[in-house]
């Protein structure tokens, strides 16, 4: 393994001892990087950027220290091994900053750590992405926005980050969903986009309905980038571009859980957080918890695998009319949780073979019995096959 600690700056000793003062707190349960080599008995790495330059608000670089003041302070209620890297500074280019992240992602993927970084602004996801893209892994990304950050400008901001992902040659992104989207922040040229390239969008008030329906799009995510500001600006004033809509605090902690429980996730982010603007520590109060429900997904993951554990499964099997295509969809008789099965084709050799299976909803099953094609198979189907 690479030495990383060139682009760590790690937690001072006197804050260390500050964290720790109350024995049953979390601060006194992680442990603080000290340039030694990570070995795999760690599950989660907590990873501050103080990186600002893709937005207007430059004390989202302040958040780091700021999320852990208030982290260290609750009291964890699964065990979950963790090790606090310390921050990566603000590089001398943008570019720089990137190139650390990746470098040090990377490295924990490889050994099957759960990185958990700490922004800084959202154009950070682009680093975070590199880090699949030196390892050459094919992902599902989602984000928690109230938009589509796909603007046309030549530098790579928090408003522009996903058109160098998408963009990106060659590309390892396979599919990418938005979770939380608001109509009239939504342009239509981006809405447009998103149909064409077969991508997944759930509304804010589709989500508010019913939230379950954003655990089966996090059960298939690799990356999870958390823009803050996709929460109402009454629940965390303390975000770069606040609004008066989005979602509750509630809802924020269920998304990040629903992200941990997720076996297949591999590394999160969380965006915008602006201490200058905060009112009595609650934005960072709420991140903190947000992470901690993110812990406690973590602590129950079950590992499964409808391929190697098939006993454990149930499958149903539904045939659409007027289509030569027979749905199967697969029940965990452990988690109540649904897969569905898309057909992959043999000139596509190993290339999307971990993409086929995708998880689902109970609500995606009535649809084809009510001889309808869901449009997760439709969507899932299109890439696979294009």
């Amino acid at each position: 393994m690479k030495d990383f600690s060139i682009f760590l700056t790690p937690v001072s000793e006197k804050n260390q001892e500050e964290f720790a003062q109350n024995t049953k707190s979390l601060g006194s349960k992680v442990v603080f990087y000290n340039g030694d080599e990570i070995n795999k008995k760690y599950k989660v790495a907590f990873l501050g950027v103080k990186e600002s330059r893709g937005t207007e608000v430059v004390s989202v670089k302040d958040s780091p220290d700021a999320v852990r003041n208030q982290l260290y302070k609750l009291f964890p209620g699964t065990q979950v091994s963790c090790i606090d890297l310390g921050n990566i500074e603000q590089g001398e280019s943008q570019a720089d900053t990137f190139f650390a992240l990746a470098e040090v992602l990377s490295q924990l993927i490889k050994k099957n750590i759960i990185p958990v970084v700490i922004g800084g602004s959202q154009e950070l996801t682009l680093g975070m992405y590199k880090a699949f893209e030196k390892l050459e892994l094919i992902i599902n990304l989602t984000t928690i926005d109230r938009k589509i950050d796909f603007q046309a400008v030549n530098e790579t901001t928090t408003d522009s980050y996903l058109k160098d992902i998408l963009l990106a040659k060659p590309n390892y992104l396979f599919n990418y969903a938005n979770l939380g989207s608001q109509s009239y922040y939504l342009n239509p040229d981006n809405v447009q986009m998103m149909h064409k390239l077969f991508f997944e969008t759930k509304r804010l008030g589709e989500l508010q309905s019913n939230m379950e329906l954003a655990e089966p799009i996090l059960r298939n995510s690799n990356l999870v980038s958390f823009d803050l500001n996709s929460i109402r600006q009454s629940e965390v004033p303390g975000t770069s571009f606040a609004s008066p809509n989005g979602f509750f605090g509630n809802e924020a902690c269920q998304i990040a859980r629903y992200a941990g429980i997720s076996d297949k996730l591999n590394a999160i982010g969380f965006f915008e957080m602006t201490p200058e603007y905060d009112i009595h520590n609650q934005t960072t109060q709420l991140v903190a918890q947000m992470i901690w429900y993110f812990l406690d997904g973590v602590a129950h993951r079950n590992n499964e695998s409808p391929i190697s554990n098939s006993k454990y499964y149930t499958n149903y099997k539904v045939v659409i009319s007027n289509t030569e295509e027979e749905l199967i969809f697969i029940k965990s008789q452990k988690s109540g949780r649904w897969w569905m099965k898309i057909p992959y084709p043999p000139s596509k050799k190993r290339k999307f073979e971990r993409h086929h299976l995708v998880p689902c909803s109970y609500h995606d099953y009535e649809i084809a019995l009510q001889d309808e094609m869901p449009d997760l198979w439709i969507n899932t189907y299109n890439r696979i096959h294009s």
